[in-house]
């Protein structure tokens, strides 16, 4: 492939999920062209692929409106110092990762200097507001899409958009099998397994564990053999988890690390945080109450932007509340145990939810996505 004499590129990965996808680009775009020169944004898994990182994911991972007003001294801090690499750096493309809060704002720093901005994996904007696609076709040279709903939407505002495929796909599948699993950890062949997944943000699990963990208790008096398991984060640390273990001790319960994907699949049921981590859980057809809280300010507001009846991503792709969410308030535990201890008890109706559930991976693509999104980028950077 014909290249320019710029090698530089700049990727901004706000997130975990940004940061695994991301690395999985760099990857295939080193495959491409070798003399990659790479810097921005990311986390240890893009740092691994050779990323100079400025900041971290675990700086950049503020949720929810008060949260950014209370953090907008540092974002202003990074604005400027990206605004200042880019102009010593100028590189051949921009390559922004999700995160769209503060990547629309950086795309509009990146137009005033020409360079070009490829964004992957595209803001929610069917579930907030629309008036941002109007900004991102002012800013941004081309758009990779992950849903494939998501492109006329895009495509017909006159943005460039190409439906790649969901990245998931290419790493989607359990770390061990259930036999060694249990195994591993010295599980009961007979326990029913409980999966509590709180988020990969420090303020999701301090919103969301405790919480978790008070259902947990509720169904230890309801079901026998329980066995709950909590998917620690990597870039958390052990301790975080541990404050609340202590303070709402559970009988059976193991804090596990690196294996969520076996997670997922082995348990009988998750309390999901929502996210991308629904998707997820969902493609392994476990069933799942999606649960989140946010500050009262930030639910207010996203109250009166938000234009979706569902707020799971499992739930959007399937079309249809195919598992409960509970959000803000109704996220309870009497509320939450309900459900639950319905999959873990009622097979029929746990068997009902994994069918409809079966049909989320189908509409996902073809695996391949990180791929085809090298390609796109090399083409903008370095074009014949």
């Amino acid at each position: 492939m014909k290249k320019n004499t710029n090698n530089t590129l700049l990727f901004i990965a706000g997130e975990v999920s940004g940061d695994l996808h991301g690395s999985r680009v760099l990857s295939a775009l080193r495959e491409l062209n070798p003399d990659v020169e790479i810097f921005g944004i990311g986390g240890q898994r893009m740092a691994e692929q050779g990323q100079e990182q400025l900041y971290d994911i675990n700086e950049m991972a503020i949720i929810g409106f008060t949260e950014v007003i209370r953090h907008l001294p540092f974002l202003r801090r990074v604005f400027r110092h990206l605004e200042k690499e880019i102009i010593a750096r100028k590189p051949a493309c921009a390559v922004l990762i999700d995160y769209p809060g503060f990547n629309l704002r950086l795309a509009k720093i990146l137009k005033k200097y020409k360079i070009p901005v490829f964004w992957y994996i595209a803001p929610q904007v069917w579930a907030w507001h629309k008036s941002r696609i109007q900004q991102m076709v002012k800013y941004l040279d081309h758009l990779a899409v992950v849903f494939p709903f998501e492109k006329p939407l895009f495509h017909d505002a006159g943005l460039p958009t190409t439906f790649v495929g969901h990245p998931l796909l290419e790493v989607l599948r359990e770390e061990m099998s259930e036999e060694t699993f249990l195994q591993t950890f010295e599980i009961p062949t007979n326990a029913k397994i409980l999966a509590l997944l709180p988020g990969s943000r420090k303020q999701e699990v301090q919103r969301l564990l405790p919480t978790m963990l008070e259902t947990a208790k509720l169904l230890e008096q309801q079901t026998e053999q329980l066995q709950v398991i909590i998917a620690q984060s990597s870039n958390l640390s052990t301790q975080l988890y541990e404050q609340y273990l202590a303070a709402i001790p559970l009988k059976n319960c193991l804090l596990l690390q690196n294996v969520t994907y076996s997670i997922m699949k082995h348990s009988m049921a998750c309390i999901v945080a929502s996210g991308t981590a629904t998707l997820e859980t969902g493609c392994f057809e476990t069933p799942m109450a999606i649960v989140y809280r946010v500050s009262p300010l930030t639910y207010a507001i996203g109250k009166v932007v938000v234009k979706l009846k569902n707020i799971g991503l499992v739930n959007i792709v399937a079309g249809e509340s195919v598992v409960p969410e509970f959000v803000q308030n109704d996220f309870k535990p009497e509320n939450v145990a309900t459900y639950i201890e319905n999959m873990l008890t009622d097979m029929e109706s746990a068997q009902n939810v994994r069918s409809k559930l079966s049909m989320v991976r189908s509409k996902l693509g073809h695996i391949g996505a990180s791929q085809k999104v090298a390609k796109l980028i090399a083409g903008i950077a370095w074009p014949d």
